[in-house]
């Protein structure tokens, strides 16, 4: 049993979100593409003193609990009952995915805190079991696990790998202000009851790109069934896409349930000339870049 174990958790993108109808199980049934990109919440693991707690800091932080509906709290929980071992860690958690962002943050610190505390309790739970106690949590907390890029079907927690070639750049424009995932659902809802909108785009595209490792099709094929409902609940990103789009990005889509606005460019030097330009011009709260595809969570050498 060590001392202290620090895993790094991804960020994901969406660079396809087909959703169908609401499930007796409520829960939408979904095929979706996943990238995993370099953008991280790290999740230091120690000892506690009889219980789970946890620290959370960096952005964001105060939004996040620090109680058992904390996603990392839950899955210590989960894996101590599952391995029959007591439930006692501390976790300090950094926070540099945007939360409530549309990009799994919660999600991420869920499955690092699986690959944590298997760690710094000896527990040696095999992979795949890891991914069964991930798909109890939510829905891309597997993938989180997982990383890479990943074609996700059923509620997204079902993965089959998805083999690509090259890195694709992305400059992310992170909005103020959260949305609720449930509330995005419920308005793609509405909209689809009173207004026939119809799932759009398509997956073959995406993968036919990503097999060629073709940026600028992958561009022209991202898309995303939440984006209209995104968009209805946050105007002002309309403006964000366009804007980026005026500048250069070959692709541009809402990251799963929003806000966060997902641009893909060429090249590393375009990524950085781009969100130079994203920030002058005021149409986000800040801007980060990323690269993708990266692995899932992972100890931090």
């Amino acid at each position: 049993m060590t001392s202290t174990v620090v895993v790094r958790a991804p960020a994901k993108i969406n660079l396809f979100l087909g959703c169908g109808e609401r499930r007796e199980d409520g829960f939408h049934e979904l095929t979706t593409i996943y990238q995993a990109v370099s953008l991280y919440d790290e999740l230091a693991a120690q000892p506690g003193a009889g219980d789970v707690t946890i620290e959370v800091r960096g952005d964001g932080a105060r939004a996040v609990p620090d109680d058992d509906d904390n996603l990392a709290v839950r899955a210590a929980r989960l894996l101590a009952a599952h391995a029959g071992v007591p439930a006692d860690v501390h976790f300090v958690l950094d926070k540099g995915i945007p939360v409530a962002g549309g990009m799994a943050g919660g999600s991420a610190d869920a499955a690092a805190a699986l690959v944590a505390c298997d760690a710094l309790w000896g527990t040696g739970i095999p992979r795949g079991v890891l991914l069964e106690l991930a798909a109890e949590l939510g829905s891309d907390v597997p993938f989180s696990l997982h990383g890479g890029t990943a074609l996700g079907t059923g509620r997204g927690e079902h993965l089959t790998e998805v083999l690509g070639h090259g890195q694709y750049h992305w400059v992310l424009a992170l909005a103020d202000g959260g949305l609720s995932t449930p509330s995005v659902y419920a308005e793609l809802d509405r909209m689809r009851a009173v207004g026939g909108l119809h799932p759009w785009g398509s997956a073959e595209r995406v993968m036919s790109a990503l097999r060629a490792g073709d940026a600028a099709a992958l561009g022209t094929a991202l898309s995303n069934d939440l984006q209209p409902a995104a968009l209805r609940l946050r105007p002002e990103l309309r403006r964000t896409l366009e804007a980026g789009r005026e500048l250069g990005a070959v692709g541009a889509v809402v990251s799963g349930s929003g806000p966060t606005v997902a641009f893909l460019v060429s090249t590393g030097a375009q990524a950085i000339d781009l969100a130079a330009a994203l920030a002058g011009m005021g149409v986000c709260r800040t801007v980060r870049r990323a690269h993708g595809p990266v692995p899932g969570a992972r100890i931090r050498d």
